[in-house]
């Protein structure tokens, strides 16, 4: 349970940064609140998920799906370029994730 509260929130991680990109500096009200309201379930899902996982484990997991979920949201939806610098960037952090998940205790 406290994976699948932390995949969730990881996901939650990518919609808030989204929208918070959508906000225009909070000046968009409709993705302000969108972006609340993924921040909150977001830390509360990860804050579930740490009863369990070790913080280590927990935080760098959350974070990952977040910075790789975000560099996908910013190519397909945002165009922001694709290089071979940034997919390498983006497989290194897959790697450390699944380190991580494989190295954790629980």
């Amino acid at each position: 349970m406290a994976w699948a509260c932390l995949v969730v929130a990881g996901i939650l991680e990518v919609i808030w940064a989204y929208a918070m990109k959508q906000s225009d500096g909070f000046t968009r009200p409709g993705p302000t609140v969108v972006m609340v309201a993924a921040m909150t379930g977001s830390f509360g899902l990860l804050a579930i998920s740490m009863r369990t996982l070790p913080l280590g484990t927990a935080y760098t997991i959350w974070t990952g799906i977040g910075a790789v979920g975000a560099f996908l949201v910013g190519i397909a939806l945002l165009g922001e370029t694709v290089s071979l610098p940034r997919i390498a960037a983006a497989v290194l952090i897959v790697a450390g994730l699944v380190m991580m998940k494989l190295s954790a205790p629980a």
